[in-house]
């Protein structure tokens, strides 16, 4: 058997299939934990009439997505009473998760989009993955499983990649 790599002019194209992979993950959870903190406020809205307030006074009913702290929310309401139904469920946990997961995805995305200690941080991404599976078992949500199982083979792979990751802090790791 030979031991020469089985691709050896594809070195520039596993470097930029880690990096693309890397990207993409980080976007995905940092985007993911900022979403834990988007709200709406809903209010009646002026209709403009060739870009000017309309004489005649008339209104819509609009919402406007903002983001803020007093909106976190780590676990959806409508999730939070499927998994408080849930006997499987760790009870003492649950409140834990919910202040705890959109500062991990974030953090974690952070950490992956900088390369630092790339490796133990797709890792974690990884469990945490893991554990947003389980709970979706636990209520039924088939869908979100499947979407989670395509989030686990994009992490082994970037965990594949590794050794081809060239921009990053911590490499070792």
């Amino acid at each position: 058997m030979s031991t020469e790599p089985c691709c050896p002019n594809n070195k520039l194209a596993f470097i930029y299939g880690a990096l693309l992979l890397r990207l993409w993950l980080a976007v995905r959870a940092i985007q993911t934990g900022v979403e834990k903190y988007a709200g709406t406020r809903s209010g009646d809205q002026v209709v403009a009439v060739d870009g000017a307030a309309n004489a005649e006074g008339l209104t819509a009913a609009g919402s406007l997505k903002y983001y803020a702290l007093e909106n976190y929310h780590g676990v959806p309401a409508a999730l939070m009473k499927k998994f408080q139904a849930e006997p499987l469920m760790m009870k003492f946990a649950l409140p834990l998760y919910d202040k705890i997961l959109g500062p991990t995805l974030v953090l974690l995305g952070i950490t992956i989009l900088l390369g630092i200690a790339s490796r133990t941080s797709l890792f974690l991404l990884g469990l945490l993955y893991m554990s947003l599976t389980w709970g979706l078992i636990l209520i039924k949500q088939d869908d979100g499983v499947s979407w989670l199982g395509i989030h686990m083979i994009l992490v082994v792979m970037a965990l594949a990649l590794a050794e081809h990751n060239r921009f990053g802090i911590l490499k070792k790791w």
